[in-house]
């Protein structure tokens, strides 16, 4: 950590913010002295102020953690490069489009790394929509907490809670991938069936 880089972000932030140090140290129930040294890089906010202080400055934990604010390249906004994150402490799921910096209850989360299902979820396609069942727990302690289906432009999640039994209905979209979340082993994806479309005659 750099005490001098985070405090210069800390300034730099506060001042687009339009506020003082004592306004600051308002909302972190602090002194300003306190905003004053960290913006002068002799001292460095506890860890446990980091999450009141990134919703402060509009900011995320990383950032101010490291003292630089990444800039990225335009995203093209493609589902099929779509990441989940997963909050181990509320259970909480964001998603985005490419990698992010994502915290949650104070912690910098991991995408979750997408696995190959050995053991697939049982799926039938009826006329515009899958119908997909499974006998996987669905205990408090290891269920399925999401299904979705999703292809390079739309995304459908139907969110699952313990104790239920998984037979529902999802609409079919063209070229889709399912994808669900096992609380106890992770992010699975497999494949779905597609229409068979009769072969058209050749012209002779």
């Amino acid at each position: 950590m750099d005490y001098l880089k985070t405090g210069q972000l800390i300034r730099k932030l506060r001042k687009e913010q339009g506020i003082n140090q004592t306004e600051l140290a308002g909302k972190l129930h602090i002194t300003g002295k306190t905003v004053s040294k960290w913006e002068c890089g002799r001292g460095f906010p506890d860890v446990s102020m980091f999450p009141a202080l990134s919703a402060a400055l509009q900011v995320d934990f990383a950032a101010l953690f490291s003292g630089e604010l990444s800039e990225k390249v335009q995203d093209s906004g493609n589902l099929k490069r779509l990441q989940f994150y997963i909050c181990p402490q509320c259970g909480n799921l964001i998603t985005t489009t490419s990698s992010a910096s994502v915290v949650c209850c104070g912690k910098v989360l991991a995408a979750e790394k997408v696995q190959t299902a050995d053991d697939e979820l049982n799926v039938e396609l009826a006329e515009r929509e899958y119908i997909v069942q499974s006998n996987h727990e669905m205990s408090r302690e290891h269920y399925i907490s999401f299904i979705a289906l999703r292809s390079g432009d739309q995304l459908f999640l139907r969110k699952l809670y313990p104790e239920w039994d998984i037979q529902l209905q999802i609409p079919y979209i063209p070229g889709a991938i399912m994808l669900w979340y096992c609380t106890k082993h992770g992010l699975f994806q497999q494949s779905v069936p597609q229409p068979i479309h009769a072969a058209r005659p050749r012209c002779r």
